[in-house]
């Protein structure tokens, strides 16, 4: 599993360098987690790097973000099956190593690669922002496990909210500063039906996150699923096809949260009657624009195909 230098799009290690456990393959964990000591770091990291990409990790128990972020890494470790080794270095014990790679917080992850840094991050990051930054570099293994996020996001898709609110109230316990898990918690209150629940945690959100386009979105859903028709009487609209008909499904797809869809029936309902609503179908359209902030591509697509209709 070559390891990639995104500025390049060149491998980092060379084209001989193989994972010897192949890929998705089992692997006890002394094989790929390395304590670092003075003994052994110029043999673990260093020379180490040369053959195998090294992720080093500097930690200190008495730091709680580090005790969050360590099964994390563990756990990929592991899953990568040789693809690179975690190697950790105690900064308590070995003050004398973090002082001369430059280590002033933790947690800190460096990842090394023929004897050069590449890549690092400070900061306790979620398993998900975690996958993101290796991604960039290696490749994920074939039957890599969902992170869980993705396991949130999967059972709320099968309407499983009882799941989705469950592993979300965990992320919110281990990153009580990730507030984009909060807001996720939010929706996934809207989507039980629990409004007034997701308008509480909305209020509660830092007034910089508060005002942010993700919090926007779920407030606009509440919004439009005050406004929208229950889906009972969606459904008995049945055939008709008219305008009012078109734009009560467009508000209804948007209150569930299906943008897309919900954007493209108000451009068809403003192609096919300008008038209906006294303009109401351009003017939702403004809405779910602010809903999803400015730089959404959404907004950019259909910003872009309502200047043109109208222009």
């Amino acid at each position: 599993m070559a390891i990639v230098d995104p500025r390049t799009g060149q491998p980092l290690t060379g084209p001989e360098q193989s994972n010897p456990n192949g890929t998705g393959s089992s692997v006890a964990p002394e094989d790929v987690i390395v304590d670092v000591t003075l003994e052994n770091f110029q043999q673990v990291v260093l020379e180490g790097s040369m053959q195998y990409p090294v992720v080093l990790q500097s930690w200190a128990n008495s730091s709680e973000s580090c005790r969050g972020l360590k099964p994390v890494l563990e756990k990929l470790a592991q899953e990568y099956a040789g693809a690179f080794v975690l190697a950790r270095l105690d900064i308590e014990a070995f003050p004398q190593i973090a002082s001369q790679l430059g280590v002033r917080s933790v947690p800190d992850v460096k990842l090394i690669s023929q004897g050069q840094l590449y890549d690092h991050f400070q900061g306790a990051l979620p398993e998900k922002q975690v996958r993101e930054w290796l991604g960039k570099y290696i490749e994920a293994p074939a039957d890599a496990s969902q992170s869980p996020e993705e396991m949130a996001e999967s059972a709320l898709a099968a309407g499983d909210t009882e799941t989705a609110e469950a592993i979300y109230r965990e992320l919110i316990q281990q990153y009580p500063e990730h507030h984009d898990y909060q807001i996720d918690l939010a929706s996934v209150r809207v989507a039980a039906g629990r409004t007034d629940d997701a308008k509480q945690i909305l209020d509660n959100l830092p007034p910089e996150q508060r005002d942010a386009a993700k919090a926007r979105g779920v407030r606009a859903r509440i919004e439009f699923g005050e406004e929208a028709l229950s889906q009972a009487d969606i459904d008995a609209l049945g055939e008709r096809d008219d305008s009012e008909a078109q734009y009560q499904r467009a508000m209804r797809q948007i209150a569930d949260g299906h943008y897309e869809t919900g954007l493209e029936a108000l451009l068809a309902v403003m192609k096919r009657d300008r008038a209906y609503g006294e303009d109401a179908a351009r003017k939702t359209l403004l809405r779910v624009f602010d809903a999803l902030g400015a730089e959404h591509p959404l907004t950019v697509v259909y910003r872009r195909r309502l200047f043109a209709l109208l222009y």
